[in-house]
């Protein structure tokens, strides 16, 4: 390879490395609003955005509950349900894992 073929070659791969580095990545991000998620321009209720909507009640009330920890631990869930789960808000969430809720009947 001869020199002036090296200063021909060298400015085309660094602006190409430039170029790629510059382009940001597709971000990947759940869009959710008050439980629902938002697929092909609707609002769907899915699990994901449900727990962080627990999440974000339990924190209203002043409790440190994690969506994540909400999402891979069931008994977790469980009990954040038994202290808020009679907000109206999460009440249709925490009914799949607290069925019988806080009432005498």
């Amino acid at each position: 390879m001869t020199v002036e073929r090296l200063v021909r070659t060298v400015p085309v791969a660094v602006c190409a490395l430039a170029g790629f580095l510059a382009a940001s990545p597709a971000e990947a991000k759940i869009d959710c609003l008050d439980g629902f998620q938002k697929v092909q321009g609707s609002r769907i209720a899915t699990p994901y955005c449900q727990d962080a909507l627990v999440a974000r009640v339990a924190a209203g009330y002043g409790i440190n509950a994690p969506a994540a920890k909400i999402r891979n631990n069931p008994n977790f869930k469980r009990h954040v349900c038994r202290l808020v789960g009679q907000d109206i808000r999460i009440k249709e969430t925490c009914a799949e894992v607290n069925p019988y809720g806080r009432g005498r009947f």
